[in-house]
Parts: C-alpha cells; structure tokens; sequence
C-alpha cells in the first residue's frame, strides 16, 4: 500500500532527514487478550477491570484485538501498510507470573517469535517493558510504593535483555509515568486505583528508581539503545494574571518536568512541593544517583494542550480551560499541532540535543462503520495526522534531532478504564468478529510513509 518514493517531486518541503523510522504503537494490555494464557500470572489491570464499576461497561481486556493469537495476521498488515517500526510493550506477568523469580517460558517465547516476524518483514521493533500492568503479585507486596520495585523491575528487565537484545536494539523502561501515578495513585481512575496526594508523590519516585535501575542493568547485558518514554504537553496561561502565570508552572512542572527533570538533570522542580503542600516528601539525595543514568534517546507522547487557569482544583490548583471554535477529540483534547512544535523546542532548549522518536501521537473520533466498499472514512484523523506531522518537521527544521514517529494506534483497542468506547487506530477492529479494516488514515500515512513525507506537501484531503 505505500507509495513509492519517486511518486512524489524531489523539492519537498516535508521531506524527513535520512533514517527516520515511520511506525505505529500498542501496548499489550489493550490489544493481546488471553492474559492468563499459558502460565501467564494476572495484572492490575486484570484485577482492576473485573472489579465492579472501575470500567465503562465493565469491559476488560480478556479478549481485546485477540492479538496473542492474531499477532501474525497484524505482522502482515504492518508490512502491507508499509510500516518501518513498530512500539509494542512486554506483559510483565506473562513473562514473571509473580513478578520475580520464576521465568515464564511460554510467555517469553511468544514475544520471541513476535520479535522474528518483524524482523523477517523489515520492521524495527521498539519494546516498551513497562506500559501500566504491573503483576498483582507485585501489588500485593506495595507496587510502586514498595522501594523493592527498583530491582524487581531490573531483574524483569535483565530476563528480556538477555533474551532479546540483538533482536531488539531499541528499549524502553517505563511508559508515561506521570499516567501511572496521576491515575493509578492519585486519582484512583486507573489501576490499582488507590486516591492518595501521600502516596503519588512517593509512587513516581520509585518509578524514577526503577527507570534508573533498568537502565544500569542494561548497560551491563546490552549492546543498543535504551530510553524513557514520557507524555507530556505545553502549559499556556489563559490570562496575562499572575495567579493564572503561577498556575500555569505549577501545571508544567506537574506533568511535564516531574519524570524529565529526575531523568536527566538530577532533581525536582521546586514548583513540586507547592503541588503537594505537605504530601512532598524529603527525598534521599543518594537516590538520584540511581535515577540519573545516560540515556539514548527520550520518547516523547504528545495528544495535546492545556491552557490553564487558576482555580481551587486539586492537586495543581490550576484548571484547564475549553477553546472556543477550537476542534476537540472523543476523549475531549483539544486539537492544537502547534503545541507539538512548542513542546519540542521546549524539550531541546531545557535537556539538550538528546535524541527524540514522537512514540505516540493521535486521536479517537467518531467512525463510521466499515462502508460497503470496504473503507472507514475518518476525515478528522487524517487531518489531525497531516497537521501534526508537519509539526514534527518545523521542529526538526529548527533543530530538534526528531528520529522517528510512532502513530497511536495501530488497532483500535481497549482505552483502559474508558473501555472500548473510544477508537484511536488507524485500523478498524470489529469486536465482534475481530475483522481487522484499515481506515481511510492508514492508507492515506502509508503513502506519507512511501513518499518519507513528500506526501506532506500537499494539503490536507479535508
């Protein structure tokens, strides 16, 4: 399905640097089903989604896309849509049932032989070890707010690397840990679902411990390249007010310096202790030794922004405020490629020139159901697509080193607690009958993909 490069005229505007990886993302929870299989243990998200009321319409990812036994059919249509890379993320109880200790064989060679088939179609893999699915047997022992997760998670890490690296060149240890606590440990919308300001604080801290953790113990067994993948989005004032100014950094340093700053410069944002009053706890200073190790890139998920207000909310005390005439998705986020370019500039004028790869970017509309002849128009994805990749270049053209863009998502899938109500893929996944479709976005990027973005030049089909 992807078009050839010469198709398009050699003076492109959008044309991407040499090398950049055009790919697509999942993670395992939203699209494997069969969660106990083969020995596999259960997850929070196991538990948390067969707990009354904590999902919409209690759904739950027991069959989801039925990817663990459809995954070679997915192979093929990632080969067919002409896809270069492909994020996915390992469940840590398929390959631990209790988190340490015992190794899963089974589980271990289902991602193997995964692994394989992307290689033997000419894609990359990009494996993600963490993306929300801690083992409940770890939960029954704290989870994150136990200071064992650290190894616990280098040890999970070390199985895979000693099994995978080669095959695998590029890693990832957490997904989105500020979603982890914010929902998980704040909040309670996310499993494990606990509702605690004392406990998030000390959650994202062992989170930042582990990352370091798993980055150490990669050093020592692999070969390649590993990295953090973090969701983050400008922050803007909605007025020129300085409690609305205040606001707006506490909101920033919130979610967009509170896993970055740890990372890679060896410290908290001082706006952190105003977020949490009391709850901030005094962090031994010897753990950042463990947290600050040098990375290989940093993957960065961008869906939107907040323009943000002061109010009494908690945590922030900062509320965000809805754009009039603007567009907004499904899930309520606004639509606003501009901020992606912003974000980026931010990224690289704070931290450097550290690679970055866009790990997930995208949005869930209303789609039809599959038409007659086949297609799923989806007018509003493309169009957010076109925009925000071309986002993506004016930030390379002003000197972010951007070596990869990961569409979210390839399938439509569980959207965790929010269930199956809200399709973010490029591809139609008929719950019923598990028939995969791809809609009219995943023809239209694979042409972006086959032109390496020529496609781009043109304007936007709607």
């Amino acid at each position: 399905m992807a078009q050839p490069a010469d198709a398009l005229p050699s003076n492109s505007r959008y044309q991407f640097p040499k090398g950049f990886l055009w790919g697509a993302a999942t993670a395992a929870h939203q699209i494997e089903g069969s969660p106990m299989a083969d020995g596999a243990g259960p997850s929070i998200w196991t538990r948390f989604a067969h707990t009354p009321g904590m999902t919409l319409n209690g759904d739950n990812g027991d069959i989801a896309c039925d990817h663990y036994r459809r995954w070679q059919d997915d192979v093929k249509l990632m080969r067919d849509l002409g896809l270069q890379a492909y994020r996915f993320s390992v469940s840590w109880s398929r390959i631990l049932p209790e988190g340490t200790g015992r190794v899963n064989q089974a589980g271990l060679d289902f991602y193997s032989r995964l692994v394989d088939a992307l290689l033997e179609n000419g894609i990359e893999p990009l494996l993600t070890l963490y993306h929300w699915d801690l083992p409940a047997a770890l939960d029954d022992r704290g989870g994150w707010l136990n200071r064992d997760c650290a190894d616990w998670f280098a040890e999970y890490g070390r199985v895979l690397y000693r099994a995978l690296d080669g095959r695998v060149k590029k890693w990832v240890t957490l997904n989105e840990p500020w979603v982890i606590t914010d929902g998980g440990y704040l909040h309670g919308a996310l499993a494990p679902g606990h509702r605690s300001r004392y406990e998030a604080p000390i959650a994202s801290h062992n989170l930042m411990r582990a990352h370091g953790a798993a980055v150490q113990a990669y050093r020592a067994e692999g070969k390649h390249e590993i990295g953090l993948v973090v969701n983050i989005e400008p922050k803007y004032p909605a007025s020129e007010s300085e409690a609305d100014a205040a606001a707006t950094r506490r909101a920033h340093a919130y979610m967009n310096e509170q896993y970055l700053h740890p990372a890679l410069l060896g410290r908290y944002p001082p706006e952190l202790k105003e977020v949490f009053g009391d709850a901030w706890p005094d962090f031994d200073p010897e753990d950042f030794k463990l947290i600050v190790q040098p990375l290989d890139f940093v993957g960065i998920n961008y869906y939107t922004r907040s323009v943000t207000q002061a109010n009494d909310s908690y945590p922030l005390k900062a509320g965000a405020v809805r754009q009039p005439l603007a567009t907004y998705s499904e899930t309520g986020w606004e639509v606003f490629p501009q901020g992606l370019t912003d974000l980026l500039l931010w990224f690289k004028n704070t931290y450097g020139d550290l690679p970055v790869y866009i790990t997930e970017n995208g949005a869930a509309f209303f789609d039809p159901p599959v038409a007659e002849n086949g297609h799923v128009c989806d007018p509003l994805r493309i169009n957010y697509l076109h925009k925000h990749l071309r986002a993506i270049h004016d930030a390379i053209d002003a000197g972010v080193d951007i070596r990869g863009y990961m569409v979210w998502s390839l399938l439509d899938n569980l959207e965790w607690s929010l269930g199956y109500s809200k399709r973010f893929g490029i591809v139609h996944v008929n719950y019923g009958t598990q028939e995969r479709t791809p809609k009219d976005s995943a023809l239209w990027y694979s042409q972006v993909i086959g032109s390496h973005g020529r496609k781009l030049d043109e304007p936007s089909p709607y």
